[in-house]
């Protein structure tokens, strides 16, 4: 009589493997906040012009937005806090960048066009980059926030109100 082989050993406890949702968080959550930040400080008004020039309408509203949307949005995947919701507007801000300015320039993020003296110089990135965060929000979304979220502390509350 055959009998099962003996499940597999993984080299994490369950209660261990949850924490992937962390760092992820971190790198998405920053990064956002990171690109929200640069539209900021450079004045929205200079995305503004950018956004016009793409043919985006209400170009000034649009700027704030999106500033707005990288912002907050990025702050809430940092904290574990409504992600599912905070990532509507993000992956539709990551698509309209990736179908409007990065589709044309091919795939890789990383196009090394001449080494000069002053270092290497790269010419415009591809859309390899927002696809790994489309992918990451929807891994965030599938797997939830993980550990040290405000996502899972509501949860926990709300099995606690049930009493499960």
């Amino acid at each position: 009589m055959n009998e099962a082989p003996p499940p597999r050993s993984y080299p994490f406890q369950p209660s261990i493997a949850t924490w992937w949702a962390v760092p992820l968080r971190v790198i998405v959550g920053s990064g956002f906040i990171a690109h929200g930040f640069a539209k900021l400080s450079r004045g929205p008004s200079g995305f503004s012009n950018t956004l016009h020039a793409l043919g985006v309408p209400a170009p000034d509203v649009m700027a704030w937005a999106t500033i707005l949307v990288e912002l907050v949005g990025g702050f809430a995947v940092l904290m574990g806090a409504f992600v599912s919701v905070a990532s509507i507007p993000l992956a539709v801000v990551l698509l309209v960048a990736m179908f409007t300015v990065h589709l044309p320039y091919g795939f890789s993020s990383i196009k090394l066009v001449a080494v000069t003296g002053a270092g290497p110089q790269f010419g415009p990135p591809g859309y390899e980059v927002a696809l790994l965060y489309l992918a990451s929000l929807a891994a965030l979304v599938a797997g939830g926030s993980g550990p040290l979220s405000i996502d899972g502390l509501r949860m926990r509350r709300q099995q606690l109100r049930r009493g499960d």
